[in-house]
């Protein structure tokens, strides 16, 4: 799912009657037809350039909904619909239609506190492609030789993607305690690359930290991740994004 396709997501209408059915498949729509095979709402196959679409999705919902009768409305088994704005304020907002017909509409707040950590591994999908991605954080670790392992950190951030890195990457060695400490703000950097090389180079379990990735192209909430460390475990968290 990206900004390009603007709204995904289904309500299902449940069992209507024919008659019912029939005006609803009739009614004409930029974003959102209905579909008497499933008995849901979906998204039209030829979407529209034009007009913004949270407006324009959430009158054609409701103007969907106001032609179930009364009597009919227990029928509607509900679902989500997902609308990414425009910019300049890019933002996600869920359309959600409850069983029986009653609408909510809420915008993502993406937040960590709460949301579950998984194991990260190699196979991990992250949507946001390696070389939009912008890494914001701290990480320390103690490693065999800290002055030249800072000094190879500092050149794949400093040479990543081209010849003037974008954000503020700094790896600092300690040679007293044996200890490397990266700091992130906008940085454009592989998140995986560097976890990567982190693990090469750190002793096992000493490795601690965390850093948010996200992009510099799309703000697409539901693609933001935290790479979480402790102890030298690499765990993975989504935002919860509703309240």
């Amino acid at each position: 799912m990206s900004y390009q396709s603007g709204c995904h997501g289904r309500v299902t209408l449940g069992e209507l009657a024919p008659d019912v059915q029939q005006r609803i498949a009739q009614l004409p729509g930029e974003w959102l037809e209905f579909d008497p095979q499933s008995g849901a709402v979906v998204i039209a196959h030829v979407q529209p350039s034009t007009g913004p679409i949270l407006p324009t999705v959430t009158v054609e919902l409701v103007r969907i909904l106001s032609e179930i009768p009364h009597e009919q409305q227990t029928a509607i088994e509900g679902g989500d619909l997902f609308v990414h704005t425009e910019e300049p304020a890019t933002q996600l907002v869920r359309l959600r239609v409850e069983r029986g017909g009653a609408l909510n509409i809420q915008w993502a707040h993406p937040e960590y506190a709460g949301a579950e950590k998984r194991p990260f591994t190699d196979q991990y999908r992250i949507e946001v492609e390696p070389w939009e991605q912008r890494l914001d954080g701290r990480v320390t670790f103690e490693c065999d030789d800290p002055v030249s392992v800072a000094e190879s950190l500092q050149t794949l951030a400093d040479t990543y993607e081209g010849l003037y890195p974008e954000g503020d990457f700094q790896a600092a060695a300690d040679e007293a305690s044996s200890r490397v400490t990266v700091e992130m703000s906008d940085v454009n950097l592989d998140g995986c690359l560097l976890i990567g090389r982190l693990q090469e180079v750190a002793r096992g379990g000493t490795m601690e930290g965390s850093f948010d990735l996200g992009s510099f192209t799309d703000f697409v909430p539901e693609h933001l991740l935290r790479f979480v460390i402790e102890e030298g475990e690499i765990w993975v968290q989504h935002p919860l994004l509703w309240s």
